[in-house]
């Protein structure tokens, strides 16, 4: 981590990650971007449904590829390239038929290496094999729940996933929420730990750069008016008021289960992740 001269009172405590030595290049491959219009915390609708969004600086958006398709053709990294759309470091590839792709980066690999997809390749770091394939205790990104569906689950910065059975057509994965989940052992994963662990660790340190990442202002909901939130209201430093925490909208949470009861994929899930301190 990159850490600085406290020289005002907001600078004493931030730390970045560290770039020098590990980026190779600071302009993307042009041919793989595209501007992006920014929803701003709204849905399909235009309606605001996640508060204190909007603004920031504007970025290109980097065409990462999560299917995957090029099988049984050998790449090589050119590059290792920050994307401001993500925490981990993504990396420009060139495959052998000439064909270029940006891919999310494994921790341990380099400007030089070159991995492969295919569904009995080496169990080396970055290649990418079907889950009935890799033995159980290795540590997996990039993991699809669909075959060919592309990659859905274990993309942010330093996280990994862990194989932990086989059993009838299925591979169980324990999660970095600590969830065990079935997938179907057809499925690929990419072999090895996102990149850029130490994403974790980061402290903005001032409000301005939390301005630039298109994060704005959030008043508390003990500060606001009862119409404007369940806390709202009261004089002074009033009790929340309520008999159970709630959201906005005035639905319970605090300690209660928000899944739906009755989801799809609940089959598939043999451990459900803990929360709080035990985990």
């Amino acid at each position: 981590m990159k850490t600085y001269k406290p020289t005002t009172p907001s600078r004493r405590h931030m730390a970045t990650v560290t770039y020098k030595g590990v980026l190779t290049t600071n302009e993307p491959h042009k041919p793989l971007t595209k501007g992006l219009r920014r929803g701003s915390g709204r849905n399909a609708f235009g309606r605001i449904t996640a508060q204190a969004r909007g603004g920031g600086n504007k970025i290109s958006y980097r065409d990462v590829d999560f299917m995957y398709d090029k099988m049984d053709i050998p790449a090589k990294i050119q590059t290792v390239e920050y994307d401001p759309y993500r925490s981990a470091f993504i990396s420009l590839v060139a495959y052998n038929d000439g064909a270029k792709r940006y891919v999310l980066i494994p921790k341990s690999m380099k400007v030089g290496d070159t991995f492969i997809v295919s569904e009995k390749a080496d169990l080396n770091v970055g290649n990418r094999i079907a889950l009935k394939n890799i033995p159980v205790g290795t540590f997996v990104y990039n993991v699809e729940v669909k075959y060919r569906g592309g990659s859905k689950l274990v993309r942010s910065a330093g996280v990994y996933a862990q194989v932990v059975a086989h059993d009838a057509g299925f591979a169980s994965i324990k999660l970095p929420s600590s969830e065990i989940r079935k997938v179907t052992d057809t499925c690929f994963a990419c072999i090895g730990e996102v990149s850029n662990e130490e994403y974790r660790l980061r402290n903005l340190g001032k409000a301005g750069r939390a301005r630039h990442l298109g994060w704005r202002p959030k008043t508390r909901a003990t500060a606001r008016n009862p119409v404007d939130h369940p806390y709202g209201g009261g004089e002074g430093k009033a009790p929340r008021g309520t008999r159970f925490p709630k959201t906005k909208q005035g639905r319970k949470t605090g300690g209660k289960k928000t899944r739906s009861p009755k989801k799809y994929s609940d089959v598939h899930i043999v451990s459900r992740r803990v929360v709080g301190k035990k985990k």
